[in-house]
């Protein structure tokens, strides 16, 4: 049989080179072109989203996967010539059966200058990765913050306590003792509070076998229990989800402080009798968070349809001491969230009011 030859001489299609194929383990979409903008490779990723096979992607013009072409058709010019070393601009992924992506697209010679590495970052993944992120040193500061300041709040509360004690043994007089007796009592409650500041960093991670259905439906009961009337608790599971290794005391601990939050800001609902609090698990695959991609992870949405948070603290919800409720701590969701960065996942929150869903992801086996 004669070899086959391409019929256009200008076109040069190969097999993914060994060194493109590492590509394929990438979250981000990439593809590799020639000088012309001719398709040399195109990694799993970039397959996916474009709804179309690798081989259909291979030796197509690269410019017509966006709305307009001649964007990357000018970069791949300056980037050929020599012009930059890198190229990054903003634009519009079409998609088979779908609205066109918005993407930050970056270009960058191969060395030797051959071939050129076209990476396609979706604008929403970019944000979503800039506020984890975020979160992510957030949270460190934090726990800095507050191991400091607990710290250095404990010692000298031993000594104004101890101190009172010793006061209300010399005072004869009862009127007087009510004075030392709130000194104590008020030196009692911020060690309750230094202990509680204290006690994730503390108490250490128990690893074991854990069903996300049976921390849900140890939080459920708990919340009807203490929440008996006006309240309709809705179960949306999707019972596939395997069993991960995880603490299952910390993942109840965490969903019981966001799904106590969202039971007393449903109090007035409540008093109407059409307060909703929703347990929703999910599957989500090919997912990336925290700058790494998982193959599985799992979805769980704590949902309620309260007035949703106060505009004035959403920025700063999972900050320690910050609270939305009079009289509210403001350790309940600092403390979720350090239970589910343990766990190597991320917490994050959508408000609205009629509407407030807490979304945390943990990575599947």
């Amino acid at each position: 049989m004669a070899k086959q030859t391409d019929s256009n001489p200008a076109v040069r299609v190969k097999e993914p080179a060994s060194s493109y194929q590492s590509f394929d383990l990438l979250a981000t979409l990439v593809t590799v072109v020639d000088k012309q903008g001719k398709v040399l490779f195109s990694n799993a990723a970039l397959e996916d989203v474009l709804g179309i096979s690798r081989r259909t992607i291979v030796g197509s013009d690269f410019a017509e996967a966006f709305t307009e072409p001649s964007q990357l058709q000018n970069a791949l010019e300056g980037v050929s010539e020599n012009e930059f070393a890198a190229l990054r601009y903003d634009a519009w992924l079409k998609r088979v059966g779908y609205d066109a992506l918005p993407v930050h697209v970056i270009i960058t010679r191969t060395d030797p200058a051959e071939d050129i590495i076209v990476e396609l970052v979706p604008l929403e993944a970019q944000t979503r990765q800039d506020r984890e992120e975020r979160l992510m040193e957030q949270s460190q500061t934090n726990k800095e913050l507050i191991r400091n300041l607990a710290h250095e709040i404990k010692n000298p509360l031993g000594g104004i306590r101890g101190a009172a004690q010793l006061l209300e043994l010399e005072i004869a007089s009862q009127e007087l003792t009510e004075y030392t007796q709130v000194i104590i009592h008020e030196a009692d409650r911020l060690q309750s509070l230094v202990d509680r500041l204290l006690a994730p960093h503390r108490r250490p991670h128990v690893v074991g076998d854990v069903n996300i259905h049976e921390v849900c439906e140890r939080v459920r009961s708990l919340i009807l229990a203490e929440f008996p009337k006006g309240m309709r608790v809705v179960r949306d599971y999707d019972t596939s989800i395997p069993e991960f290794r995880g603490d299952r005391e910390q993942l109840i601990q965490t969903v019981l402080n966001i799904a106590h939050n969202a039971a007393q800001a449903l109090a007035e609902r409540m008093a109407t009798g059409d307060a909703e609090l929703t347990f929703k698990t999910r599957v989500m695959r090919q997912i990336t968070f925290g700058k790494q991609r998982y193959r599985l992870a799992l979805e769980l949405h704590v949902i309620d349809n309260g007035p949703g948070v106060p505009d004035s603290i959403k920025d700063r919800i999972f900050y320690p001491l910050v609270s939305g409720r009079e009289g509210g701590s403001g350790l309940g969701l600092t403390l979720a969230q350090t239970f589910v960065q343990q766990h190597h996942g991320s917490i994050e929150v959508d408000s609205v009011p009629g509407r407030t869903d807490f979304k945390i992801l943990i990575p599947l086996p």
